[in-house]
């Protein structure tokens, strides 16, 4: 993806200046079978601010953390994947996902027009783009996206919650680019986590019941990512396996 998300060459696409103006229309799109879900997300979007969270922790940087082995850094070239729908088809139970970013360094004032590429597993523990044991998913994208906070530091993204593979929590990844520049170094790359007791319920349920639980790491104690701490990366968690999940996160970023 260029810089300013234009593609001279690919008419067909927006340009960064048509994203921004319909990425407010897209959010208010339902998505299609799954009353409910998108809307919430937006829902909670409108009334999620600095005082949504003032109770429970101060205005603070989100923690750094490793991007891990499957970033897949050249999708941030790829237009196309400035999208909201990031399941390429993938089944799962539906997460409506949405990160507020904040600027620290002016008490925590929405950031707009940064560009958050987020990246996860498939229900069954699968990343794409990668070779990875038992699976090559060379040349495929799902899980994976960027969008461009609107005017209230928001963005949204409709995935299924994601599955676990061996050694590592449930959790999500994400990358901040500030002013949308995905050619520049990322301003927080970071991870967000999910309540073990959503996640277990999910891993319960009938798409997600052939793995079970992961056993391999009980708790967040025992990940290596999450084991110092999770109060800054745990996403508020709302919905039902019938109905599927909307999840929120406020993201500390100094801009």
């Amino acid at each position: 993806m260029s810089q300013d998300f234009d593609r001279q060459d690919s008419p067909d696409l927006p340009t960064r200046r048509e994203a921004l103006g319909a990425l407010g229309a897209l959010s208010a799109v339902p998505l299609i079978g799954l009353p409910g879900v998108a809307n919430a997300a937006d829902t909670w979007a409108e009334q999620y601010d600095a005082l949504d969270y003032a109770a429970a922790r101060s205005c603070a940087l989100i923690p750094q953390e490793t991007a891990g082995p499957y970033p897949l850094l050249s999708v941030l070239d790829d237009d196309t994947m400035m999208r909201r729908d990031i399941t390429e088809g993938k089944t799962g139970v539906p997460l409506a996902l949405t990160l507020k970013l904040v600027n620290v360094n002016k008490s925590c004032a929405p950031i707009g027009n940064a560009a958050v590429y987020i990246w996860c597993c498939d229900k069954d523990g699968v990343y794409s783009g990668y070779q990875q044991p038992g699976h090559d998913t060379r040349g495929q994208t799902f899980m994976r996206g960027i969008q461009l906070t609107n005017t209230k530091g928001a963005v949204h993204f409709d995935l299924v919650y994601p599955g676990w593979y061996a050694g590592r929590i449930t959790h999500i990844h994400f990358q901040v680019y500030l002013n949308a520049n995905t050619g520049g170094s990322a301003t927080a790359t970071s991870q967000l986590a999910f309540p073990q007791s959503v996640t277990k319920t999910v891993y319960a349920s009938p798409l997600y019941a052939a793995r079970g639980q992961n056993t391999s790491v009980p708790d967040f104690a025992h990940d290596n990512v999450f084991s110092d701490g999770t109060s800054l990366q745990m996403a508020k968690v709302k919905g039902s396996v019938d109905l599927g999940y909307s999840a929120k996160l406020m993201v500390g970023v100094a801009a």
